[in-house]
């Protein structure tokens, strides 16, 4: 069981590294108007075991539209880390203050 945890967040580590087309569709429910964004890759592994679904993050964006950090607020967690690698190269447009936006990506095979 330890191996094949070990695995699943190897494999996911290094589907990372590597950026794919994908199927994934980000959809912004922020208040703050995205400007630039990058499609989330569709991880292999998840493409062939038909994984898919919506993961919901709570994203800190600074004054200037950059993403200070991602949090994982649920979905699952190979597809998590893709959602996660995107959003941070996002940019926003700026603002008086710091802002938390609530982004959803949906992964469909």
């Amino acid at each position: 069981m330890y191996r094949i945890r070990i695995l699943f967040v190897a494999t996911a580590l290094f589907a990372a590294l590597f950026v794919q087309t994908s199927t994934a569709q980000p959809q912004s429910h922020a208040e703050r108007k995205v400007i630039s964004q990058i499609a989330p890759f569709y991880p292999d592994v998840a493409k062939r075991n038909h994984i898919k679904g919506i993961v919901r993050l709570a994203v800190v964006v600074r004054k200037n539209g950059s993403v200070q950090s991602a949090k994982v607020l649920g979905g699952n967690p190979l597809l998590s880390v893709s959602a996660t690698y995107a959003v941070q190269k996002w940019r926003f447009e700026t603002a008086s203050e710091e802002t938390t936006e609530i982004i959803q990506i949906a992964f469909d095979n």
